[in-house]
This record gives structure tokens, sequence and C-alpha cells, in this order.
């Protein structure tokens, strides 16, 4: 709800009968965080002055500096569409504060706040609208997940084929409940994989939108006994999950990436923007596809892009330019995936743009092609990278990429890697079942 003041969330939260706020922040791996307070500490919350033991959340601080405040956004002022025990709930999402005042330089919504103002300061204001999909699948008679498939659908189906028609349809009323404008939503290519597309909007709200997305959709689906997973490639042989990613600058309130004149209509601005996420695709790449499961998806063959090319014409490269123009020119990143934390992979897409800016980046010519149908060596003779192929080696892409490294700040780059290290060496050092059927009785 933009533009409300501290006084309107008091007066609505009366008139709308809430007994408990929610204070929202997500942590450095992009996972949702809430402290629940009682409708009568709004006014303190309201303030700035709730607050928490950051120790306790990955990535932020150590125990000896562990008291940190949250500073709720009146903006993302939101009424939970389901009740708890009859009990109306709503939320604030919240920037993290030192216990100094300071923003704390650990909070993803700070990070991208700063690397907005270094827009600001070019004269740029970034959009972005992402498609995120899902897969449902059923729950045991205990209530956890399984990955038995609710449908055996694929794109565009509908009922009786499309089982989870009436949990999407709940999606998206719920949704619409609290402020999307839901353009629309089908099912996708896989068995059980949906999605769910919400109107583009500035690059903050987008990211507040994708945290608030996965909360909705995986609630609603568990009132339908389903589980909602935002995991990249949760079952072999199908496509994954992506979340292509639409982002355009805006000056003076126009589209910066359009200009009726230049080739493609594509402004200098859009180029060179272009130019710097190809350059940047290698090391952003950590961030935005931040699971070892990522890289089971960014392999060829299921529509993943995998290929630094860009396009008009098709969707294999990994970075397509949609046909409209004017105020809705735009480019495509189809690499990130669900599971990425949105406050980050947005700051580092938006980084890695204004990078190609400020050094005026010309991108290569456009591949029109089918890079799919190329082999290695037309790839090879026609300049066509790739993306890292593990979570190992996107790390090693992201220690030696400065600029994304500089959007993430020294606290968030240092404390990402450690996690994702960890995650990496217990990953490599399992045996999997693979491993057992394919060796044991052979060797």
């Amino acid at each position: 709800m933009p533009g409300l003041t501290e006084e309107d969330i008091l007066r609505k939260v009366k008139e709308l009968g809430v007994k408990f706020v929610r204070l929202q922040f997500v942590d450095i791996l992009g996972i949702l965080k809430n402290v629940s307070i009682p409708v009568d500490q709004l006014p303190k919350a309201l303030e700035g002055e709730v607050m928490f033991d950051g120790s306790s959340v990955e990535g932020f601080v150590r125990i000896e500096e562990s008291d940190m405040y949250l500073k709720p956004d009146p903006n993302t002022f939101a009424v939970f569409p389901w009740q708890s025990k009859g009990q109306i709930t709503a939320r604030l999402i919240c920037d993290v504060y030192n216990a100094d005042g300071t923003p704390f330089e650990g909070c993803p919504r700070n990070t991208l706040k700063r690397v907005l103002a270094t827009a600001q300061e070019m004269g740029y204001a970034m959009f972005a609208g992402p498609e995120a999909e899902f897969f449902l699948f059923h729950r045991d008679q205990e209530g956890r997940p399984t990955t038995r498939t609710h449908d055996q659908g694929s794109y565009f189906d509908l009922g009786p084929i499309d089982l989870a028609e009436e949990a999407r349809s709940d999606m998206v009323e719920a949704l619409e409940e609290m402020g999307f404008e839901i353009e629309r939503s089908q099912h996708e290519a896989a068995p059980a994989q949906h999605e769910i597309d919400f109107r583009y909007a500035d690059a903050l709200t987008t990211a507040d939108n994708v945290a608030t997305f996965r909360l909705v959709v995986r609630t609603i689906a568990q009132h339908h006994n389903l589980h909602a997973t935002f995991m990249p490639k949760p079952l072999h042989g199908v496509n994954g999950s992506g979340m292509h990613t639409h982002m355009s600058l805006f000056r003076n309130g126009k589209n910066a990436f359009f200009d009726q004149k230049a080739p493609y209509q594509l402004s200098k601005v859009a180029m060179w923007y272009l130019g710097g996420l190809m350059t940047h695709a290698r090391g952003l790449t950590a961030i935005c596809n931040p699971l070892v499961n990522s890289y089971k998806r960014l392999v060829p063959g299921y529509e993943a892009p995998v290929y630094i090319a860009w396009s008009e014409q098709n969707r294999s490269p990994l970075i397509r330019v949609p046909a409209r123009r004017g105020v809705g020119t735009r480019l495509e990143l189809r690499s990130p995936d669900p599971s990425c934390n949105p406050y980050l992979a947005l700051a580092v897409m938006l980084q890695a743009g204004l990078d190609g800016i400020k050094k005026k980046i010309e991108p290569p010519e456009p591949v029109n092609r089918n890079i799919y149908h190329m082999t290695s060596e037309e790839r090879s003779e026609a300049g066509i990278g790739s993306l890292p192929g593990s979570l190992e080696e996107a790390l090693e892409e992201l220690r030696r990429d400065e600029v994304i490294r500089e959007a993430l700040g020294d606290h968030v780059y240092t404390h990402f890697m450690e996690a994702k290290q960890i995650e990496w060496d217990i990953y490599r050092t399992q045996i999997h079942q693979w491993e057992i059927d394919q060796y044991l009785a052979v060797f």
C-alpha cells in the first residue's frame, strides 16, 4: 500500500481488527524471518524500537554483537488473507539496523537499496518483473513433503489434467488480497510445475514481492495438503524451475532502454547494460543460482539458459529482448532461479548493468540461431561462452569478479561465500545413491 503513513497503519489495524503484526526480514540466504508482536506494540515497532538477536540469524553478526533493530517500511503493510485460530495478522517488511542506529550492511534489503542509490545518482531507476516457477507435490501421511507429482499436465493444460487448478486459483486470490496485480497463472512444462506472474514494479518492491510470493504460495499449498517448492530441479528428466527476470531502467519517467531510431530500437544505455550483464554473467551466477541443485537445472536440453549470448528471436540464449518496445522495452535475464535471495539477485544484476553503462561495454552481435543445436566448435567460433557448471565453479567466478563483490559489500560477500563453501563441501563428500547403483556391484 504505497504512501501509507504510520498514522494510516495504526488506523487500519484498528479498523480491521488486527491482533498480531509480523515484522519480516530475510537472511543472507534469502530465507524469510519474522518477529511477531501483539498489535499494542505496533507504535513502538513503527519507531524502529523492536530489538532481536542477530547472532541467531544466518550471516548476520557474532554473539557479542547480537543486538539489532527492525525498522519497518510503512509501504509494505499488508494483512494476511488467512487467519490463525480466528485471529487477523498483518505484516511489515523491515530493514535491519545496528544498535547505533546505522543500517546493517549484512541486511540484503539494505544491500539492494545501496545499489539502487548508485543508480539514482546516475539518473536511473530500476524496474523489474520476475517469472517465478514452482512445483506442487503431495505430502505424506505425516505431512512431510514428497516428490510425488500432483498431476501429469504440461504447458497451459487445464482441468481435469491440471489437478492444481483450484490451489493455483486460491494462490492468485490470496496474492491479490495482499495487493499484487496478477497478470496470469498457468501450468508450466513439467508435470506439477506452475507459474504465476505479477506486474513489474520498482526493484525494491519487486524483491519484497518475491519474498511475499514464496510465502503465500507455500502457505496456500499447505492448505490444500500440498507442498510447494521453489527448488530449481526437484525431478530428474524434466524442466527445472527458473525465475526469468525482466528489467529496465527509467530516467525522468521515460524508459531509458528505448530509442526508436536505434538498431533493434534499443538505446545505447540498453546496449551497454546488456554488455555489462554479459560481461559479469559468470560472476553473478552464484547469487542468482545459489544452490548445489541450481546446476542440475543449468544443463542443455531442458530450456534452461546455459550459453552467454543474447537474441530478440529465440529463447536459447542467456538474455532475450522481448518484442515489446516503447515504455515496455526490457531485457530478460533467463538464468536466475527462484531459490535465490531476490534482494541480492536484483542488486548484482543492476550492478552488472550499471558497470556496462559506466564503461560503455558494447555487447556482441545477437545470436538468432538455436544455440542448443550448435556444436561446441560452432559456439566457440561464435565466441559464445557458458555459465558455470557447478556451485564450486560459480563461487570461484564470484571471487574473481570485483564489480559483483562490490555490489554485495564485504559483509554479505564473506558470509555468503562461507555458507556456500560449506554447502559445497558437504555435497561433494557425500556418497550418493547414484554412486552406489553405478559402482558397488561392478568394482
